[in-house]
């Protein structure tokens, strides 16, 4: 139930705040793509947590939550395969804008060293195969394909507004995508109420919008994706 709590405020939160820029700039703003975009924040927790455990254990012995990302991740490709959404728009391809790898080298430099400098401040253990294989793959795949693909292009049409800086078309919803990862991390209930942590919300926020930055300069989730893998994992080999 503390789950559940937690992820229904989350989406009330993004309800209301959402709702209040929308209605400062009307004529851009569609309610129903952001009502989308709350069901979809709850259906992919659902997904993440195995639908709060009533799904059995499909892997046993397992350290990671390999089968609850897999099927957030499944769902996210699907659900992004749909008319009115689309592969390519969600970031789901290969193909990257002329000349805008080359423009994001110098962002994917301050990504590593981001997560280079937390490493050497909060040195972990020694990790087992099992960690590293996880951290270099899920997270990124899961997490990217969802905050930085679908929800990003469902939020992208709740704001159609468009305002340009740093070389990218910015819209109120690639900045809430930014905000709404952080809070997956950071905002949380339990038995002693709600709970919220600054620090990792700067943590998670600062990186997601760097990758929300260069999904929209280069038009693909690669480069987001690959660095995603590269910061998890810094930690664990460094």
């Amino acid at each position: 139930m503390n789950s559940i709590i937690s992820i229904a405020s989350i989406a009330l939160m993004l309800i209301g705040a959402g709702t209040a820029v929308g209605l400062a700039d009307r004529r851009n703003f569609g309610l129903g793509w952001l009502l989308a975009a709350a069901v979809l924040v709850v259906v992919n927790d659902g997904l993440l947590t195995n639908f709060y455990g009533a799904l059995p254990d499909m892997i046993p012995g397992a350290a990671w939550n390999w089968q609850g990302k897999g099927l957030a991740l499944v769902v996210t490709l699907g659900i992004a395969a749909l008319p009115g959404f689309g592969w390519q728009r969600a970031g789901l391809t290969l193909r990257h804008a002329p000349g805008s790898v080359r423009a994001c080298a110098p962002v994917a430099v301050i990504y590593v060293l981001f997560f280079v400098a937390l490493a050497v401040a909060f040195p972990g253990d020694d990790a087992s195969a099992e960690t590293l294989a996880f951290q270099l793959t899920m997270p990124s795949l899961e997490e990217e394909a969802f905050y930085r693909g679908l929800l990003l292009l469902v939020l992208g049409e709740a704001f159609r507004g468009r305002w340009r800086w740093l070389g990218v078309e910015w819209h109120w919803g690639a900045l809430l995508s930014c905000l709404l990862f952080g809070l997956a991390h950071a905002f949380g209930y339990g038995d002693s109420g709600f709970s919220f942590d600054a620090i990792t919300m700067a943590l998670t926020t600062v990186p997601s919008g760097l990758a929300v930055w260069m999904r929209l300069r280069t038009g693909s989730l690669l480069l987001p994706v690959l660095l995603h893998s590269a910061g998890n994992s810094i930690s664990l080999l460094i």
